[in-house]
């Protein structure tokens, strides 16, 4: 299904209502190659109707499809690397002595955001078995929320392609971490049960959630618009214990969110620490 003239203004606005997601005029392939085949399954024939369908009609299994189908992007296990590579040797470590301080030298609270169909989760799970060995007697949770409920069922049965296992930063891990079941891969149970999966738009209120001592918001600030991605940065800033880290994506900057977001670099991963005044040199 191709846009005619006058949809792409309409289907813009229904995505961003939908998933917050901008998008702009040279976006419309994503519309036509992702949006085009379930607006033709619903029996739309255009996007005109699509747009009132969904606007209209009451539909939430059809919005949710459109939202799994706009929102749907790859991911790897351990992806970039250094965000990582910050959490095993920085993040985790001040942490803990933080939490030994309060009195909680057993206790971890992780939000993976934005979280896909699970590798990030799951590598912060295996990060964590790597520095900490023998997590029995620890209170861990990781959260990993996503606005796809088709993402978040994958992401839940914790298998993966093979092809998965090699497009990774860490391979020997893989042998670790991974059972060979049919189909790909199974992460193992001692992972798998270290995260809580939950459907979440970052734009609804963060009532409940937190407080976390870590939270990776990677790779989804630049489908919003200026002041969206403030708010969410700002809200979700909210949920961080006061010497909570928060990370986000390679390219992505958050120093126009406000003064308490100063950039820190760690293992050459950009990340912040809004709760703790840094010195002034």
């Amino acid at each position: 299904m191709q846009l005619r003239p006058g949809e792409m203004p309409l289907m813009r606005q229904l995505v961003l209502q939908l998933a917050g997601v901008s998008l702009d005029d040279s976006k419309g392939y994503l519309i036509e190659t992702r949006i085009g085949p379930i607006a033709e399954k619903a029996g739309c024939a255009n996007f005109n109707e699509l747009y009132f369908k969904l606007r209209y009609g009451g539909e939430p299994v059809l919005t949710q499809q459109v939202v799994d189908a706009i929102t749907t992007h790859e991911t790897t296990f351990f992806r970039d690397g250094a965000p990582f590579e910050a959490l095993q040797f920085k993040l985790l470590p001040e942490v803990l002595d933080a939490r030994e301080r309060l009195g909680q030298p057993k206790k971890l609270r992780i939000w993976s955001a934005a979280c896909s169909t699970g590798q990030e989760p799951y590598s912060i799970g295996m990060v964590l078995h790597e520095l900490l060995g023998d997590l029995r007697g620890w209170d861990i949770q990781i959260l990993a929320t996503d606005i796809s409920k088709g993402t978040i069922e994958t992401a839940e049965k914790a298998v993966f392609p093979d092809h998965d296992m090699v497009r990774t930063s860490r391979p020997q891990l893989v042998t670790k971490y991974f059972d060979k079941v049919p189909g790909g891969h199974r992460v193992v149970e001692p992972i798998r049960k270290l995260v809580q999966f939950r459907t979440l738009n970052l734009l609804s209120p963060l009532f409940g959630l937190g407080p976390f001592d870590i939270v990776f918001l990677r790779n989804v600030l630049i489908y919003f618009e200026p002041a969206t991605r403030r708010d969410i940065v700002q809200r979700i800033a909210g949920t961080l214990l006061p010497h909570g880290w928060l990370l986000v994506g390679a390219s992505e900057n958050l120093m126009d969110c406000g003064p308490q977001f100063v950039p820190q670099t760690h293992c050459r991963a950009t990340v912040y620490q809004p709760g703790v005044v840094l010195p002034t040199k």
